[in-house]
């Protein structure tokens, strides 16, 4: 498994306090709200401040978001394009 994808699960799982998953537990091409994970609106704004503290990435149109956290592997794919 990709490393940034392996350390995104895992992310995931601690700042949403997604107790009782493991990275194994989360497929990374599947949604990550409604089917799939089953993430919420509070979920994604942890999200957005994942990727600002974490990798230094600031949504500058919050209508990105839609595309970037479709699944773990579209937010591994945006970090990698737009690290700082």
């Amino acid at each position: 498994m990709d490393s940034l994808i392996k350390k995104l699960k895992e992310e995931i799982i601690d700042h949403l306090n997604l107790e009782g998953l493991t990275p194994d537990d989360i497929n990374e091409k599947e949604p990550l709200f409604g089917e799939g994970l089953g993430l919420d609106s509070i979920d994604a704004l942890e999200l957005i401040l994942l990727l600002e503290r974490g990798y230094g990435i600031k949504l500058e149109n919050p209508q990105e978001g839609k595309k970037i956290f479709t699944s773990v592997e579209t937010m591994a794919e945006y970090i990698r394009q737009n690290k700082k």
